[in-house]
């Protein structure tokens, strides 16, 4: 019996062992190395032009065309320059980078040649045709709740694709993390598989919602905080979480952080045009608007917004910012600052976001608003609003201090509230996007 037991006991180890090996491979991309995609590379007309009448299954492969975009899948398998969903989009690691696979028809190179069976059970269980496991940066954990219904039409879409004979570099990953079937080992700890199941009592309108978010949409993938192997925290779901030296806000209804001052008419015309009133669409979220959600139909742009509106809020976060900080920051505002965001920090809304009542300003992790600071940001462009606005870098300008300050100032001024900001943060942020300081003013603290 000790024997067994200790038997057993030793490949539970092994399989933690390979989770956190897995894990370590799996974490976010480094922003250093992130490239996003320019409004201009990727162009919509593959997921919104008609499919003709004359393809035998034209009805399936409207459909699949659709849950594309809903899925937003062009983004990370399209690089630039490449084909449309030919795949080598690099997600580098701190072990390695991981390439996005050729989802073209292409037999060769592409999935032409897969299976209903063998797309299906890739999305479902992070299987590759062969019995292999997919690396969960294909977000399967979240995938898996895709009918198969759905599945097909994904893939019966996807055969349509122009084929591109491309494949997608090997994945450059050190020992151990290049040996995949660790994977399983994560999978174990953290995945279950399984199809989405309405939730009875909720209104149909709400369940496509959470099929759309939880599902397909995949929304908890980035803003979901993560644990130390990587996994979701599942009961922090859509509380926010940070990637590629961003942060993916809090989607609750927390009053500060989350959505609870925006209206499901604010959600919708977020979602849609890439502004509202409360703020615009920039970073990796630019992309999810412009190449996914813009490109939804209206109803289910409601359907998330219904969804997400009844999301239980997450947690105060009690700060209190010290007064130097206030008084340094508020200089470096008024001087660098106000020309946009105006002097109560009430903005031009639906151009330049107001930062009274900024969610992203007031998140628990301030990665997102230096990132802003120090890098700029571009706004999304849609078809509704098709010019895409811009924020300066402040790099070259402003210190550590100087943007740690101004930062401390925004997330504690006009009722805002937030935990204060450290020139150590601004610097480790800085350094991570590598961004250097080509001039320091006079009063910079970190010459």
């Amino acid at each position: 019996m000790a024997g067994k037991t200790g038997s057993a006991l030793g490949w539970v180890v092994v399989g933690m062992i390979a989770a956190i090996a897995a894990a370590l491979l799996l974490a976010r991309p480094s922003a250093a190395a992130y490239t996003p995609m320019s409004a201009t590379t990727l162009s919509t007309r593959a997921l919104t032009e008609v499919v003709p009448d004359s393809i035998a299954n034209a009805q399936q492969v409207r459909l699949g065309q659709y849950l594309v975009r809903a899925g937003d899948c062009a983004s990370c398998h399209t690089r630039e320059g490449g084909g449309f969903l030919s795949g080598g989009f690099g997600l580098n690691t701190p072990y390695g980078t991981i390439y996005s696979t050729n989802l073209t028809s292409d037999k060769d190179a592409g999935i032409g040649g897969w299976s209903a069976d063998q797309f299906y059970a890739a999305l479902h269980d992070g299987a590759a045709p062969g019995g292999g496991a997919l690396y969960p940066a294909m977000p399967y954990p979240y995938t898996t709740r895709v009918t198969r219904a759905d599945s097909d039409a994904i893939l019966a879409f996807l055969k349509t694709v122009a084929p591109v004979n491309e494949h997608q570099p090997p994945n450059s990953l050190s020992f151990p993390f290049s040996v995949r079937p660790l994977v399983h080992g994560w999978n174990l700890l953290f995945f279950r598989s399984g199809e989405f199941a309405p939730t009875a009592g909720k209104s149909e309108i709400w369940n496509r919602g959470a099929y759309l978010v939880t599902g397909l949409g995949h929304c908890g993938a980035c803003h979901t905080p993560k644990n130390s192997l990587s996994a979701d925290k599942t009961r922090q779901a859509l509380q926010g979480g940070t990637l590629d030296q961003w942060v993916a806000p809090d989607l609750t209804q927390n009053m500060r952080t989350g959505l609870g001052s925006w209206s499901v008419d604010d959600i919708v015309e977020y979602l849609k045009t890439g502004r509202n009133a409360h703020a615009n669409a920039g970073g990796s979220m630019a992309e999810v608007v412009a190449y996914s959600t813009s490109i939804l139909a209206d109803a289910d742009l409601r359907a998330i917004a219904t969804y997400l509106k009844d999301q239980p809020p997450s947690p105060e976060v009690g700060a209190s910012a010290p007064d130097a900080a206030m008084r340094r920051g508020a200089a470096v505002f008024s001087d660098a600052c106000t020309s946009c965001h105006m002097e109560e920090g009430a903005g031009q809304p639906r151009f330049f976001p107001p930062l009274r009542g900024n969610a992203v300003a007031q998140q628990t992790d301030p990665t997102g608003v230096l990132h802003i600071i120090l890098a700029g940001d571009r706004t999304a462009a849609t078809a509704q609003r098709p010019s895409a606005l811009s924020m300066p870098a402040f790099a070259w300008k402003l210190g550590d201090q100087q943007v740690a300050d101004v930062a401390t100032y925004v997330r504690n001024s006009w009722d805002n509230r937030a935990p204060p900001v450290t020139a150590t943060q601004a610097k480790a942020v800085r350094k991570s996007l590598g961004l250097k300081k080509e001039r320091l003013t006079e009063d910079s603290t970190d010459r």
